[in-house]
């Protein structure tokens, strides 16, 4: 299997706007968000579907989660934090971490056709960057 985009993420191939990385998972900033804030979690081993990881990357995976949402959280008090595992997108499990006030904010498009605001995005990555 040729690595996917986020391996060439974790991998330093390709540069991201990280808010969290340990041994085996890593956070980053969507390029494309559905709403502002936007947050990727990724296991480190490539896998296509969360349901196949080894169990201590499915926990590891999930704490991560945890912890990026209660940070996520505390930068957005008014928000929800939706979370999407749709895996549809990339074939390496990951999941969508998404501050929402309605049903709609979760379910919107993003438009991927813009370029990415870096600036922007860097300066959320670091309101949400822990460690």
């Amino acid at each position: 299997m040729d690595d996917s985009i986020f391996t060439k993420i974790i991998k330093g191939q390709v540069p991201c706007h990280k808010v969290y990385e340990d041994d085996k998972t890593i956070a980053f900033m969507e390029i494309h968000p559905v709403q502002p804030g936007m947050v990727l979690v990724v296991p480190k081993i490539q896998i296509d579907h969360f349901m196949d990881l080894p169990e201590l990357d499915y926990a590891a995976l999930m704490l991560t989660v945890k912890k990026i949402a209660q940070k996520m959280h505390a930068v957005f008090p008014d928000k929800r934090i939706g979370v999407q595992i749709e895996g549809l997108d990339v074939s390496h499990a990951h999941i969508k971490l998404i501050p929402i006030s309605t049903s709609q904010e979760f379910r919107a498009k993003p438009d991927v056709a813009a370029e990415p605001d870096h600036a922007v995005l860097a300066a959320m990555a670091k309101k949400l960057t822990i460690g």
